[in-house]
């Protein structure tokens, strides 16, 4: 069984393709199963699209559903569509997020933390003049935001939850053990899965989100796990699946999961 759940498409604002060639690419590379999962609007803004290069015009959310489970059942028989959304996590928004978002049928939220301190953390300028002190704050509420994000209960995946590195490789090297180890008990306890998303290999950090020390305590604190390429072009989609499987038997992983209407489905790691 191979999945991929976490793609994007046109809407967003800096991926290329419809959604169609997203299908077209998860069948052409062996999928049984794609998630079609692109940034929910920005909600917390009164505008239409705050942010036209990051998520979609608030306009655009039903007809990405509406298109969506279109395709799935044009499909039905080729491959498996699943209807997912990336969605921030903002802690002031929370509950506006659950609300919009439970008006629409999807199998699955991603829930990512893109923001630290109202800077994006892909922004390279954040760790100009920050001292030790400053950056372990920050990395500490990165995680302390990803861990209420899984208490939140809003989201059955977590998204990339180490992407912070992915323009800083040196953020690796900050100290936050303590950190990252109470983020993934709380993970646990929650059952909220994580991604693997290779799409770290497209940022400066290179490889994939998270690291394999993070899937090794991951692991020890009973985190399951899922796949993403984090497809922002269709020559994307699947990326790396085969090596990622294989470094999950390494670590010790025996199955991933998906969702499907909300419901966990667990498959072998093979």
């Amino acid at each position: 069984m191979k999945f991929d759940l976490h793609t994007h498409h046109f809407r967003c604002g800096h991926a290329d393709g419809n959604i169609r060639d997203y299908i077209e690419a998860g069948i052409a590379a062996g999928l049984n199963v794609i998630g079609i999962s692109d940034h929910t609007p920005y909600f917390g803004s009164p505008e239409e699209q705050a942010f036209p290069k990051i998520a979609m015009a608030k306009s655009e959310l039903a007809r990405y559903v509406d298109e969506v489970l279109s395709l799935k059942k044009e499909y039905e028989g080729k491959i498996d569509v699943l209807l997912g959304i990336e969605s921030d996590y903002f802690p002031q928004h929370a509950e506006l997020y659950r609300k919009t978002l439970a008006a629409f049928p999807f199998d699955y939220i991603i829930g990512s933390v893109h923001s630290v301190d109202n800077v994006s953390i892909f922004n390279k300028g954040r760790w100009k003049g920050l001292g030790t002190r400053e950056k372990v704050a920050a990395k500490a509420e990165y995680y302390r935001l990803i861990a209420e994000s899984a208490r939140s209960g809003m989201f059955q995946i977590l998204g990339h939850i180490d992407a912070m590195k992915g323009n800083y490789p040196k953020f690796c090297e900050i100290p936050a053990a303590a950190e990252i180890d109470e983020c993934l008990r709380v993970i646990g306890e929650c059952g909220t899965a994580i991604e693997i998303n290779t799409s770290g290999d497209t940022k400066l950090c290179g490889g994939w989100y998270p690291s394999d020390d993070i899937l090794e305590r991951a692991l020890h604190y009973g985190v399951e796990v899922t796949f993403g390429s984090d497809a922002h072009k269709p020559s994307r989609v699947a990326d790396q699946h085969e090596a990622v499987a294989a470094r999950l038997r390494e670590i010790g992983f025996t199955h991933w999961v998906y969702y499907k209407q909300r419901e966990k489905v667990t498959v072998p790691v093979s």
